[in-house]
């Protein structure tokens, strides 16, 4: 299935938050986090992952540490902090408000053998 950019976009925040709220990652685990998560249908990558943690960095939703390894090399993990868990909170709030409107409308979601159902 190919998921188009403005969701993976809306999604990519709440998906990296969730991640960190469950330990502490670096890039690479956590790309793998969200294909697992996701049973291989999101394929992200170092250059969509990255302007995220930055940005998320900068509002002071996630702190980076550097640390090295055993296989001596250096990886930089990210964790979230305080204020990301607000916002994390805010932004489960608001894909509640999201799913409740969708499903107004008539869109039930069902397994991905089916796409979507009119609500009867």
């Amino acid at each position: 299935m190919n998921i188009g950019k403005d969701l993976v976009a809306a999604s990519a925040t709440p998906l990296v938050l969730a991640i960190l709220a469950e330990d502490d990652s670096y890039g690479y685990a956590i790309i793998r986090r969200v294909a697992e998560l996701s049973d291989g249908e999101l394929r992200w990558t170092d250059g969509m992952l990255y302007p995220v943690l930055h940005r998320l960095e900068r509002f002071g939703y996630v702190e980076a540490r550097w640390a090295t390894v055993e296989t001596g090399r250096r990886r930089r993990y990210y964790r979230i902090t305080e204020g990301g868990r607000e916002h994390l909170a805010a932004q489960r709030r608001q894909w509640e408000v999201v799913g409740a409107a969708l499903r107004q409308v008539g869109l039930k979601f069902a397994p991905a053998t089916v796409a979507w159902e009119p609500a009867a």
